[in-house]
């Protein structure tokens, strides 16, 4: 069994360093969008291709009342991660500890 707990383990860990680094690349997003970044550095891009598919379909689901002029799709994606890190990763890892 424990071979099974290693495996969830390891998943536990990988999901937590990809909502790790998809945390930063949001947040290093939402500041660059407080500047005049240039659109067509490779840097910017890359962070608007990988951003934009969570972003735009939370943008989506806002009610009209909540669009005054401020983007917080950004906020609201911090919250589904730090929700996602608490509760998925904190399962798997108490999954995969009760396994031993």
């Amino acid at each position: 069994m424990f071979i099974l707990s290693n495996l969830i383990s390891a998943l536990a860990e990988v999901i937590d360093i990809v909502l790790s680094a998809f945390y930063w690349l949001v947040l290093i997003r939402a500041l660059i969008s407080w500047v005049n970044a240039d659109p067509l550095n490779p840097i910017v891009q890359f962070l608007y291709k990988t951003t934009e598919p969570i972003l735009a379909p939370v943008r989506r689901r806002l009610p009209v009342d909540f669009r005054f002029g401020i983007d917080i799709s950004p906020i609201i994606v911090f919250l589904i991660i730090i929700f996602l890190k608490s509760f998925l990763v904190g399962t798997l890892m108490g999954f995969a500890l009760r396994l031993r």
